[in-house]
This record gives structure tokens, sequence and C-alpha cells, in this order.
């Protein structure tokens, strides 16, 4: 059975500074050192993180007073970093820069008096902090059906920002149910869906249509990773989440020729090779690297410091 990889796969600029944030704060202050959720989502990188002195927690309340403090890559909101500078915490933000852009451009809309809306799924963590970035309501939105039942005021200056792991492809639908109803939307100059979600899940678009079966390496609450199983999918291509090669069974792979693989932006590389040594011990074959972007984007590390 010959495995096709993806490319690119895996993690992304945002992520790598996030765990590199933690990782800096460790050896800077030792253990312990709280973050406040998780910081991507992904069992493995916890688990890592958590065996150096890192301590996960839901809640500021469960942090004490004047411990090193960590904000998950998602971002928090306002009202969040208010409350830990109250508590005395010392805080260093590890919020992906891509989703701090998103962060400015709501605070903008805000205060140029738009109706706010919110592509993203409800509950989310990055969608929880971007909303928190204002003192106004935001409407939250994930399908086109619920677009006609916005309660907008006829006439209202609209516009939106983008959670940056969603569907490129939902979220052109969503957008044309947008346009739609509003006329006036105010949109920005790029989507704010970032470039790694956008590169991953055009490779997994092109490597779904070249393979029997996709194999996605990530966390079950990893948004990205979900979105690229979906993207599979949607081209008729079976397609299956899976945290690690523990949970390969190997009937699955009765009658595939070739076996596409992908991980979510949060999914270290090595999870990926450990599913190509269990594939080769199931059915050996050839394993090739498809063409791809070559990414070069890069976030810089600052000391940590708080």
């Amino acid at each position: 059975m010959d495995i096709l990889l993806a490319k690119p796969r895996g993690f992304c600029a945002g992520v790598k500074r996030a765990i590199a944030l933690v990782r800096s704060a460790l050896e800077q202050y030792g253990a312990p050192v709280y973050v406040l959720h998780e910081i991507v989502h992904n069992t493995h990188v916890l688990s890592e993180l958590r065996a150096l002195g890192a301590v996960f927690v839901e809640n500021l309340d469960e942090i004490p007073a004047g411990s090193r403090t960590i904000f998950s890559a998602h971002g928090v909101a306002k009202e969040v970093q208010e409350r830990a500078a109250a508590l005395g915490l010392f805080t260093i933000d590890a919020t992906c820069p891509l989703v701090a852009k998103v962060h400015r451009r709501i605070t903008r809309l805000h205060e140029d008096g738009y109706t706010l809306l919110m592509l993203g799924h409800r509950g989310h963590p990055e969608v929880q902090g971007t909303c928190g970035q204002v003192a106004a309501p935001v409407h939250v939105i994930a399908r086109p059906e619920e677009v006609a039942g916005l309660p907008v005021p006829e006439g209202a200056k609209v516009g939106y920002v983008t959670q940056t792991t969603l569907s490129v492809d939902d979220t052109e639908e969503l957008l044309t149910a947008l346009r739609h109803r509003f006329p006036g939307l105010a949109e920005p100059r790029h989507s704010d869906i970032c470039y790694a979600t956008s590169n991953r899940q055009q490779a997994v678009r092109e490597l779904a249509g070249l393979c029997d079966l996709v194999l996605i390496v990530g966390s079950k609450n990893s948004s990205n990773s979900n979105r690229l199983q979906e993207v599979a999918a949607t081209r008729g291509t079976p397609a299956l989440l899976i945290e690690d090669a523990g949970d390969i069974d190997p009937a699955w792979f009765r009658g595939i020729g070739r076996v596409g693989v992908s991980a979510g932006a949060s999914a270290p590389e090595h999870l990926v090779g450990d599913l190509i040594a269990r594939l080769q011990e199931i059915a050996p074959g050839n394993v090739e690297e498809m063409a791809g972007e070559d990414e070069v984007v890069r976030f810089p590390v600052a000391a940590a410091r708080g």
C-alpha cells in the first residue's frame, strides 16, 4: 500500500510560537508555569509540556497569586486579561499573531459603529476570545441558514470577522448569504482564515483526489483538524481523524491501494512518522510527499517575561 503525504501539514507558525513560549517560560522561571486553557488543541503536545512542568487550567481562580500564567494561542477576552492583572498574575500572551489581527479588526468595527458578526463555532476558545474584545453584542454564526434570523435592524452598518480555522468552502457559502442580506457588508481586505488553514485545506483537497483513503492526524477538539477531515470527505474520499498511530485498525486498509496522510496545524510531525511506520507494518509500499506550498512564515519568540 502506497502512502502519499500532504504538503504542507502539521505545525503552523502560531503553534510553534505558542509552544516555544511555554518552553521558554519553564526554562526561565522553572515549574510550575500555568497555562489558561490548552495552549494548542493536541493531547500529545499537552502531555509533553505537562511533563516539563506546565499546568493547564480552565479558570484563573485555579492559579496561585503571583504565578506565571500563559494565555493560549487561541487568545482570551479583555475581561480575562483584566481579571488576571487584578489577581496579581504575571502573564505571557501566546495569542497567535493572526488571531490578534482579528482582535484588532473587531475592535475597529466596534469603534466605527458597526453591528458585529463573527463567523465561527460557538464555544470555541478563539471565538470567545475574539467576541470578548469588545463591550458590545457579537452575533456568532456558523451556517448560511442562520443569516435570515439575525436580529439586525434595517439600515444598520454590518461588519464581520472570521475564526481563523474555518473551512474555506463553508465560509464562502456563508458569506454569499450574508452579502445577499447585507449589500453594504464591511469585509476585510484579506480573509481572516489564516494561511496555514487555507494551505492545509487546499493540500488535502488535492490529496483526496489522488487516494483511496485519507487519514488526518489531530485531536478531536482541534477545529482545523476536523475541517481537514471534512474537506477530504467532500471530495467523496473516505477520511478519518485519528489521534495517533494507536488508533489504526488494519481492517481499514483492505482493498486500499494508496492512503493519503495529513496532520492538523497543532499536530507534531513525529506523530506522522509513527503513523507511516505503522502503515508500513500493515502493508509495505512506497512513501511519497506531494508537491505543495513551502511555508516561510515565522513568528519571532521573544524571551518570556511577566
